[in-house]
């Protein structure tokens, strides 16, 4: 009998083509085995980002995505069909116009849109100044990187007020955008070097809560009241390794949305609890909270690392391998 195998068909397979490599592989990068993956990408690529637009630390503003202001002249704005939604609502739960009002043809869903049209327009306009008095504060600090930078959402709003303030000001301001379900866009005032998209809600959670030193927290709904409640009982139970200031803004909206005291009575919460956050209802008020807290926790008696005196550099910070040189260049 022979040694040597003999193939039975007679027929040699065809040559194989090179497998894809696993980090270039989207079929592998997009299932579940490579979930572990996507999560770390989540993490490092902020992370990159942050270190090279040299940016330290946030104050983050939370609030209502569901209303956009289509111009600070006519102070008008239309209602969203979603939470990020590009795409307008049925027009019959949009605001009523001011024809509508004074034929009396708007339904009462109409009329209470259109009440609360003007209340949210004085939102977005309190937002847009307050992201703007305060990045032109910070932009005043001295060191070597920025400082409580302007973070929201990513998306429209109050979100894209705040983003809109701080680029007025000529201030860096970052979105931390979520891919959903439907259209949804970043607002043009994001920094395009920190316009960031999540696909996980917790990751983009995580880096709310790791650069933020302090939190503003506009009228809004589900989102900003998940948001706030997150931050707030991770302030409480201490597992914060830093003093974060918060301002609830907004104080006649949020004592009829959110009963506090009552919470106090039932012994949901301690007394104390209230301490961890401030109410203010003009910008100048909550820009003088956030000046005095972030002063008081993060400022003063903190000596600057060497290195750390002076301006922010115009240009973007060094890569590590910039840094390190050669011995870790890239392979081929």
């Amino acid at each position: 009998m022979s040694n040597e195998f003999e193939p039975t068909t007679g027929v040699e397979p065809e040559r194989l083509d090179s497998a894809p490599l696993a980090y270039e592989n989207a079929a592998f990068l997009d299932s579940p085995d490579g979930r572990s993956l996507r999560i770390l990408a989540e993490y490092n690529k902020p992370m990159a980002r942050f270190r090279r637009e040299r940016i330290q630390d946030t104050v983050v503003f939370f609030g209502s995505a569901r209303f956009r202001a289509l111009d600070v002249a006519n102070n008008e704005l239309e209602l969203l069909a979603n939470t990020y939604a590009a795409q307008r609502a049925p027009e019959e739960e949009q605001p009523a116009k001011e024809e509508e009002l004074e034929s009396g043809e708007a339904t009462e869903l109409k009329r209470n849109r259109a009440e609360a049209e003007v209340e949210m327009a004085h939102y977005y306009e309190d937002a847009r100044k307050l992201a703007r008095m305060l990045t032109e504060w910070t932009m005043t600090l001295p060191g070597r990187r920025h400082r409580f930078v302007v973070t929201s959402g990513g998306g429209p709003g109050i979100m894209e007020a705040a983003n809109r303030g701080a680029w007025e000001a000529g201030g860096k301001t970052i979105g931390l955008n979520i891919k959903l379900p439907f259209e949804q866009y970043p607002n043009p005032y994001i920094t395009p070097a920190l316009n960031f998209n999540f696909h996980y809600f917790f990751m983009r959670k995580y880096w709310f809560a790791y650069l933020a030193k302090a939190l503003v927290v506009f009228p809004g709904g589900f989102g900003t009241l998940d948001e706030m409640f997150e931050l707030l009982t991770l302030d409480q139970t201490h597992k914060l390794a830093k003093k974060i200031t918060i301002v609830v803004y907004g104080s006649s909206y949020w004592k009829h949305v959110v009963n506090m005291d009552m919470l106090v009575e039932k012994g949901a919460i301690s007394p104390g609890d209230l301490d961890l956050f401030q109410f203010a209802d003009t910008p100048e008020e909550a820009c003088r909270i956030l000046k005095e807290g972030v002063t008081k926790y993060q400022l003063d008696g903190v000596a600057p690392a060497p290195g750390e005196i002076g301006q922010v550099p115009e240009g973007p910070a060094p890569s590590a391998e910039e840094l390190l040189g050669p011995g870790i260049a890239r392979t081929r």
